[in-house]
């Protein structure tokens, strides 16, 4: 099936009604009218009752006859077709796990077929759509970077390129953001080394998020905190290098300022470091 077809099964409204005999007449997941059973149908006929129940919403049921098609004509062209619209019903059933499951069959069957890059997404989306509150376990997440960086690599010319990198970079920042909330919990709680820790992890292996110029004020607030004056000025100048403009500069400034200090990249530190790399152009 051409990438053209599967997106077009996917992306635009299916028929309401099949046009095809004995298809709406189909008994749901089992046999036909008089009791027929579903194997006497051809998988043509399977294939768009599959199609019929996703016009009508049913997902799931949708998934069972698609998967019909792959059971009882595994060798067919009709298979393949199922295969990638079962994917795509399990994920709009939000059964993810199976959605991911349909979805690596396609890429380990048709490694080569027009669809395999939307198989990938798809398997990506699984993990992605999956990713919770901030606060909950990051595991998923990083399978979802894993995932959507697998679509970015091995399909950089795909439609679905693009929005793969999209939502990397919406993950990405995800983790950020939890390795913020944990920094936040240990300082409230005076934990100064756990907590810068956590801002350090932000700075050193996230510093393209949104969250790099917060995290940098957190540090000069534990850094002065434990009396490491040095580190509290560089984590300053490495904010008014890059983020002189945001609200974080300004309130590490004041803090700073009140003990008599200022944003200067002392010492020999891990800050300084970073700092002179991103004098000479090498951090972002």
């Amino acid at each position: 099936m051409s990438g053209g077809r599967s997106r077009k099964l996917v992306i635009v409204a299916l028929a309401v009604a099949l046009a095809l005999p004995g298809c709406d007449s189909l008994r749901r997941r089992e046999v036909g009218p008089g009791n027929v059973p579903l194997e006497t149908y051809t998988a043509k006929q399977i294939f768009e009752r599959g199609e019929y129940e996703l016009s009508r919403k049913d997902a799931k049921d949708a998934a069972f006859y698609f998967g019909e098609v792959e059971r009882l004509y595994p060798y067919s062209d009709w298979a393949k077709r199922a295969l990638i619209m079962q994917a795509y019903a399990y994920h709009e059933n939000k059964d993810y796990e199976n959605a991911r499951s349909a979805a690596q069959r396609f890429i380990d069957f048709y490694p080569a077929d027009d669809d395999a890059a939307y198989a990938q997404y798809l398997l990506a989306l699984s993990y992605y759509d999956q990713i919770e509150l901030v606060g909950r376990d990051q595991g998923l997440t990083f399978q979802a970077l894993q995932a959507l960086r697998t679509v970015i690599e091995r399909y950089p010319d795909s439609e679905y390129a693009r929005s793969s990198i999209l939502k990397f970079d919406l993950a990405f920042d995800h983790l950020a953001a939890k390795e913020m909330e944990v920094g936040r919990y240990y300082l409230k709680r005076q934990h100064y080394g756990a907590a810068i820790s956590r801002f350090r992890v932000v700075v050193e292996d996230f510093q393209t998020t949104t969250h790099t110029p917060e995290a940098l004020f957190r540090l000069i607030e534990s850094y002065l905190s434990l009396g490491l004056l040095n580190e509290a000025q560089t984590a300053g100048a490495i904010l008014g290098y890059n983020y002189q403009s945001t609200e974080w500069y300004e309130d590490g400034y004041k803090l700073l300022q009140k003990q008599g200090l200022k944003p200067t990249a002392l010492g020999d530190n891990w800050l300084s470091a970073i700092y002179r790399q991103m004098i000479k152009g090498e951090w972002l």
